[in-house]
């Protein structure tokens, strides 16, 4: 046989190489090349990823201390840690320690001194009104007194007016007189007249003379009646002056007795309001709906501070946001009301950071707030409420809860996002839309 021309059929080695099929492996390369070439061109959302966690926008919503207002001591429970309590449930009741207060009828006492505060008031009330009406008495008696004075003096007055004019006369007929007599001396020296003509005239001289003295004395005694009646008219304004300044001193001293008794009745009815408001404050309750955390204090007799914490309260009704932080650099990228979407501890969740349309399992929320001051871990508090537009967040949802949120910046394609990355790029600056469109409609 010719070995040359003998072939040996081996259908393994036909099948493994397939000399005579055509290779389409460069027909994959060409078409994996294709997709990740056109991949390339898909939009790809910016994001700024961050850590936060559950709080709230309200500060009554927040876990909240409850303080004892008063120093003093416990004296009983009605709660306990875990309860859920409303609000104005009683949580625990203290007793007082301070000395000044440990009298229980503290308030009755206190009472007692205003009401006999007021009663001293009245009575200086009903003084001054007294010496009010004395003065008015006083100075309608000195008003009448010197009216009456008055009324003397003008008839002195004119009394001496007819006396000064009598004077008048009588100083004529004097004068008259005189002038006769010295004319019937001179003539009876001649031996013109008799002496009995001398004598008469001498008599009706002297008796001129007479009567001009007495109307003089009784010039004089009218004058010293007017003077008189004038120093009683002084003397009278000067009494009536000194009991009005007396009446009038007794008046103020009433109104100072009053003014210094209100004031001390203000004293007493704020001690009497703050010894009120005191014995309330022996009850301690909830003030508001939540539930009973971290009881400070335990067992009863524990003395409390002022101010000092006895336990937390945590509200029921809570409308939650995240406050996440973010680095310094991305701070500019973040405005008020722009999305974020947020992957809650506890709920699972898949995420494709550049398309959270298609995510699955993120709950959706707006920037409502950032801090222009940094945080002592050296980042910006961002605060991020539930947006509504979007799905309901979890109720299972509790205050601390861990939150990862992925602010959504501009959409670019996917090849500038990776070029931005290799060269180290921040994300795009840009402003929303719905800030823009609604300045514009301004």
């Amino acid at each position: 046989m010719d070995q040359a021309n003998y072939k040996i059929p081996l259908k393994s080695f036909d099948t493994i190489y397939m000399r005579e099929h055509e290779s389409k492996v460069r027909y994959w390369f060409y078409g994996i090349m294709l997709i990740l070439v056109l991949g390339l061109f898909l939009p790809w959302t910016q994001n700024i990823k961050a850590r936060g966690s559950i709080t709230t926008l309200y500060q009554e919503q927040r876990p909240q201390d409850i303080v004892s207002p008063i120093p003093g001591r416990i004296a009983r429970w009605y709660v306990k840690e875990g309860d859920f309590v409303q609000k104005g449930d009683t949580i625990a009741q203290i007793s007082e320690i301070k000395e000044d207060y440990l009298d229980p009828n503290l308030v009755g006492r206190t009472q007692q001194q205003l009401d006999a505060k007021k009663g001293s008031v009245r009575y200086y009330k009903g003084k001054a009104a007294t010496a009010a009406s004395q003065i008015q008495a006083l100075e309608a008696s000195k008003k009448l007194k010197i009216q009456q004075l008055k009324n003397k003096l003008g008839q002195l007055d004119s009394k001496l007016a007819g006396e000064q004019a009598e004077l008048e006369a009588v100083n004529n007929e004097y004068n008259l007189a005189k002038d006769q007599y010295e004319r019937q001396e001179k003539m009876q020296q001649e031996g013109l007249v008799s002496k009995t003509q001398l004598q008469q005239r001498n008599t009706a001289f002297r008796n001129a003379m007479a009567k001009r003295v007495t109307a003089e004395n009784k010039v004089a005694q009218t004058k010293q009646e007017i003077l008189i009646t004038q120093i009683e008219q002084n003397g009278v304004e000067q009494e009536y002056a000194e009991k009005i300044s007396k009446a009038e001193g007794d008046r103020l001293q009433s109104l100072s007795n009053i003014a210094s008794g209100e004031g001390e009745m203000a004293k007493l009815e704020n001690q009497v309001t703050n010894y009120t408001i005191r014995n309330g404050m022996y009850i301690i309750t909830a003030p508001q709906d939540g539930q009973i955390v971290q009881a400070n204090k335990a067992g009863i007799g524990e003395i409390l501070k002022d101010g000092e914490r006895i336990t937390v309260i945590v509200p029921t009704r809570t409308q939650y946001a995240v406050e996440m932080f973010v680095r310094p650099v991305d701070l500019p990228l973040i405005n008020v009301g722009q999305k974020v979407r947020f992957m809650f501890d506890g709920f699972p969740a898949i995420i494709f950071s550049g398309w959270p349309e298609n995510s699955y399992g993120t709950f959706g929320g707006k920037v409502v707030a950032y801090e222009h001051t940094i945080s002592t871990n050296g980042l910006f508090r961002v605060l991020v409420a539930e947006d509504t537009t979007d799905r309901p967040w979890p109720q299972q949802l509790k205050l601390g809860t861990g939150a990862q949120a992925i602010a959504l910046l501009k959409d670019v394609p996917v090849w500038y996002e990776l070029w931005r990355n290799i060269n180290g790029f921040p994300p795009d600056y840009y402003m929303l839309k719905e800030p823009a469109a609604k300045s514009k409609e301004k």
